[in-house]
């Protein structure tokens, strides 16, 4: 029983992350169809906006990881009152009501909620943010696609959220991070990194990488590795494994957050069907199941750091 009930968990879990890697390629596809811009905006006029930021929000319902992730840095996670079906963390977002995925908000739940700030990315807003200004809430959208985008994000949700320095100084320390990392890597040899985002578990089929244009991309950059996938126009794409055989990475991160105890798969394992590729043979295939990698967040630092000590571990005290 138990083990079916494990079962179930993880087809939830790829269920989820196959529609997150099909929503993010839908979204920027969209983004990439507008020129490539996104106008970050709230559903106020600029004077109501400028009366709103007089009296910080009291009850926020986050849609995103990487918003709740900020609440939490700028220190107004206490005000959180619902976040999405995909937060993590902080560990107390299992005590609060989730209301949802990115395309199938509880727009009842959101009204009972009665927030008066609902916060969410720019990846998210063509689906969901008419349906919440026609339910008159108030909302916030923040960027989401680059490392740039991160930082802009922390000091919007300072802003919106009456905590500014504490997001000047998340900022500052968020980007002293990616400095650090970067100065430690800047004059070693660039390694061929491919970087998996998501394929069907206990397998290689249904590849899905970060492509230039992905904020993983630039932190793979900023960590003294080369993004090596393929173009696409979103910055995520589906590749084949006879492309991984023909680009031959030195390295791969492996970010698939698959199951654990028994139902945990062997990542090497894996990968040995590819065992003429590089990263394979010498055994520099990475297996990164720490979420807080996915989003756009304060934690881009910490990625740029962990994605450093694996491409040059010698910069930071490794062999």
């Amino acid at each position: 029983m138990k083990c079916r009930r494990d079962q179930r968990r993880v087809e939830r879990r790829r269920a989820s992350r196959v529609a997150l890697v099909a929503l993010i390629t839908l979204v920027a596809l969209a983004f990439v169809a507008c020129g490539g811009a996104v106008k970050v905006e709230t559903n106020k006029s600029a004077k109501d906006a400028s009366a709103s930021s007089a009296q910080s929000p009291q009850r926020i319902i986050s849609l995103s990881p990487s918003t709740t992730e900020v609440l939490y840095g700028v220190g107004a996670f206490e005000r959180v009152v619902a976040v999405s079906d995909y937060d993590k963390f902080p560990p107390e977002v299992a005590k609060l009501p989730k209301i949802g995925g990115w395309s199938n908000t509880n727009l009842e739940q959101v009204a009972t909620l009665k927030p008066d700030l609902v916060i969410m990315t720019s990846s998210q807003a063509p689906l969901i943010k008419d349906k919440l200004d026609a339910l008159g809430v108030r909302t916030v959208t923040v960027p989401s696609f680059t490392v740039a985008d991160a930082l802009a994000g922390i000091e919007q949700i300072g802003a919106v959220t009456g905590r500014e320095e504490a997001a000047r100084r998340l900022v500052a320390e968020t980007q002293a991070k990616l400095d650090d990392v970067r100065a430690r890597t800047r004059e070693l040899p660039r390694l061929r990194v491919l970087c998996i985002v998501d394929r069907v578990p206990g397998t290689l089929r249904g590849l899905y990488t970060a492509t230039r244009g992905s904020f993983f991309a630039e932190l793979i950059e900023i960590a003294g590795g080369e993004s090596i996938a393929p173009p696409a126009s979103n910055g995520f794409g589906q590749i084949s494994k006879e492309a991984v055989v023909s680009l031959n990475p030195d390295i791969i991160f492996d970010m698939l957050q698959s199951g654990e105890g028994k139902l945990a798969e062997d990542t090497q394992e894996v990968w040995r069907e590819l065992g003429s590729v590089r990263a394979v043979r010498e055994g520099r295939v990475y297996r990164l199941n720490d979420e807080s990698m996915l989003h756009p967040s304060q934690f881009v630092g910490d990625t740029a750091r962990k994605f450093a000590a694996l491409i040059h571990p010698q910069a930071f005290g490794g062999k």
